[in-house]
């Protein structure tokens, strides 16, 4: 969340996927302040979801483009536009769809198991600590009370 926590970056992100390149088609289309976007597109960049590339020299000129890393966020802003689509569209529907070329019909995000594809349900899943999880943290009772680790008490104690 403290790279795209803030109200600006996922914005910047949406414009790079619809064909945004350049810092001031950036700044036309989202009318954020220069400063605001130039520190944008630098975290985007040394973050790795986007790649800064010199497409003029004289003057010095760059473009940025989405990374692996960058495409891959585009489930995300999937999935926040579709939670703004049901809770948020006016009478008139959402703004923008979202056309599946392969199939060609219009589509929405859906988090769904990867396993079996049901949909996940907040109440149907239960979160885990991963390998990543540092295990000295493990040891503390709020982290094994977050990720339910003790047994439950026995009946009648």
């Amino acid at each position: 969340m403290d790279l795209v926590g803030d109200a600006w970056t996922p914005l910047v992100l949406r414009e790079a996927f619809y064909g945004i390149r350049r810092f001031d088609d950036f700044q036309q289309e989202l009318s954020i302040p220069r400063n605001t976007l130039a520190d944008r597109l630098a975290r985007l960049v040394a973050a790795g979801l986007l790649a800064k590339h010199a497409y003029e020299t004289t003057p010095a000129r760059y473009e940025y483009l989405l990374t692996e890393s960058g495409r891959d966020f585009h489930g995300v802003l999937l999935v926040v536009t579709a939670w703004g689509d049901r809770w948020l569209s006016g009478e008139a529907g959402p703004p923008v769809t979202t056309h599946h070329d392969t199939c060609g019909h219009d589509t929405g995000a859906e988090v769904v198991c990867s396993h079996c594809g049901q949909p996940l349900a907040w109440d149907e899943v239960t979160s885990r600590p991963g390998p990543g999880y540092p295990a000295k943290l493990l040891s503390r009772p709020d982290v094994r009370r977050r990720f339910h680790l003790d047994p439950a008490p026995a009946e009648g104690r």
